[in-house]
This record gives structure tokens, C-alpha cells and sequence, in this order.
């Protein structure tokens, strides 16, 4: 992909870091005990591939983690090492790298973990089939693998693909009103729905009741401007997985646009039939 064309989600990331505080790192905290079906992280090694902010890397230290976050945007790797110095400063138990996930030494490098955590970031990749592959293969034996995945919606995913590339044909000066004009054409449909709903219409309120602490603006110009972008039906992401030996612990699925969740165990038994199948 062009080098205009690739969206600098880290850039995006550091106007978010200023708002995060201990809410933030206490619903990062519970989103993934929920997900990963646990109390703490105690003893476990945790690789958060794409770490963004690095707020999700944060909370997995704060459970007892070994951290290794990596992210192949510099300024996203900057976010992690600010979270870092403020809140661990000197800790030895969490290393921040600048590194792809589709660098297969690198990746092997790293070695195998109990969990592998990369949530909304294969699909921003280029490769998403390969950054699965290798995403899957530092997971250790009966480690578990946490990924969301953007929905395939057929035509409008691809629509949305279209409106994606035009905010990087753009000039500078108008990508934000047209992230702004998107995002009012939408936040007002959701307004009425959340009011049908007798909910509380403010999209601030809808997102906070998502679970990824992220503001409202932020999540917009991340939405419309992320390219790479791929997307993907359940079935494309559990089918080769399962071939791989991981068995599916939790899915969570979406109507529209989004990003689907999957949480995977690798099974010790499977792995050790497909790895030695002539």
C-alpha cells in the first residue's frame, strides 16, 4: 500500500493518551478478564501485538503480566513508553518493541506467550491472512489467543473501503470536515435509535458502554481514515484457526459494521497432530 494511504493510527493514538486515566485502565482491565475468563494474569507472559496507545498493555501488567507490546508505528510505540514511564517506570517486566507482525524472524523472535492479544489490528496490516498465521504461531500450547476482526458486511464493507480511500485522496486541510460530516450522518441515526431504546442518546454515553474506553472523535477518524483495511465472516477467521489446533472459547458477533471478537485456546493435543502431519 502507497505510503499516503496507510493511516498513522499512532498519531491518532497520542491525542487519546492525555484522556486516559484509572477508569480507562479499569474497564481495559475488565474487558480482558471477561474475555480471557480470568481473575488476574499472574505468571503469564502477554504479547499485545499492534499495542496502539498501549493502554490494554498497560492493564495486563497491572494483572500481574510479563508484557511484550509491539506496534509498527513509531508513534504508537512512543505512546506505550509514555504509559510505561508514568505508570511503570523502570519495570523490567514489560518491553516495548517497534516491530511488524508480518516480520516473521521478528515475530519468531519474540517467542511463544500464554496470551496473545490484538484487538482491531490484523485487519490494518496489508496481509491480514499472514499476520493471523503468525499472530497464532506465538501462542503457545494451550495458551489463548484474543483477536477482533472487522465484520464482513459484503457491499457496504466495501463502500466503506471506497470512503476510506477518498479521506487519503483528500487534501489535509479537508479530511477533518469530512470525518465530521460522516460521523454527524451516523451519531444522529444511532441518537434516535439509543431514544427508541429510552437510552441516553449522547454518543459519549454509547461509547463508554462499549468497553474499549475510547473517546468519541478519536474512534471516528481512527474508523474513517484506517487504512490498510480488511474484514472477514467468522467462519474465514474460526475455519483456519481450528486447522491450526485452536478451539473456539468465545465469540461475540455484531450486526453491521464493527469488529467481531474471538477468544481461542490452543489445544496441546491438536497442536501436536497438526504439527506432525506428513
Amino acid at each position: 500500500m502507497e505510503k499516503e494511504q496507510r493511516f498513522k493510527f499512532g498519531k491518532n493514538w497520542k491525542q487519546y493518551l492525555p484522556t486516559i486515566d484509572d477508569d480507562s485502565i479499569d474497564t481495559a482491565e475488565k474487558s480482558l478478564r471477561d474475555a480471557l475468563g480470568v481473575s488476574d494474569l499472574k505468571g503469564k507472559k502477554f504479547l499485545d501485538i499492534g499495542c496502539g496507545s498501549g493502554l490494554f498493555s498497560l492493564a495486563a501488567v497491572r494483572m500481574g503480566a510479563e508484557v511484550v507490546s509491539i506496534d509498527f508505528d513509531y508513534d504508537s510505540v512512543d505512546c506505550a513508553k509514555i504509559l510505561k514511564e508514568s505508570y511503570y517506570p523502570g519495570y523490567l517486566g514489560w518491553t516495548i518493541l517497534q516491530g511488524s507482525v508480518l516480520d516473521q524472524p521478528f515475530m519468531r523472535s519474540l517467542g511463544e506467550f500464554d496470551v496473545v492479544y490484538s484487538w482491531g489490528v490484523l485487519h490494518h496490516t496489508g496481509n491480514m491472512k499472514l499476520a493471523m498465521e503468525l499472530a497464532a504461531a506465538s501462542v503457545q500450547s494451550g495458551g489463548q489467543l484474543f483477536i477482533a476482526i472487522y465484520n464482513d458486511q459484503g457491499g457496504a464493507s466495501r463502500r466503506w473501503l471506497r470512503l476510506k480511500m477518498l479521506y487519503h485522496k483528500l487534501p489535509k486541510f479537508l479530511r477533518t470536515p469530512y470525518v465530521l460530516i460522516i460521523a454527524t450522518w451516523y451519531e444522529v441515526q444511532f441518537s434516535f435509535k439509543r431514544l427508541l431504546k429510552f437510552q441516553n442518546p449522547l454518543p459519549a454515553a454509547a461509547k463508554s458502554s462499549t468497553g474499549r474506553a475510547m473517546k468519541v472523535w478519536i474512534d471516528w477518524v481512527d474508523w474513517v481514515g484506517g487504512l490498510p483495511y480488511e474484514y472477514a465472516k467468522p467462519e474465514d477467521i474460526i475455519h483456519p484457526l481450528r486447522d491450526s489446533g485452536f478451539i473456539l472459547d468465545k465469540l461475540r458477533t455484531i450486526n453491521g459494521w464493527g469488529c467481531n471478537e474471538y477468544v481461542f485456546h490452543l489445544d496441546k493435543l491438536l497442536k501436536n497432530k497438526v504439527t506432525t502431519h506428513p
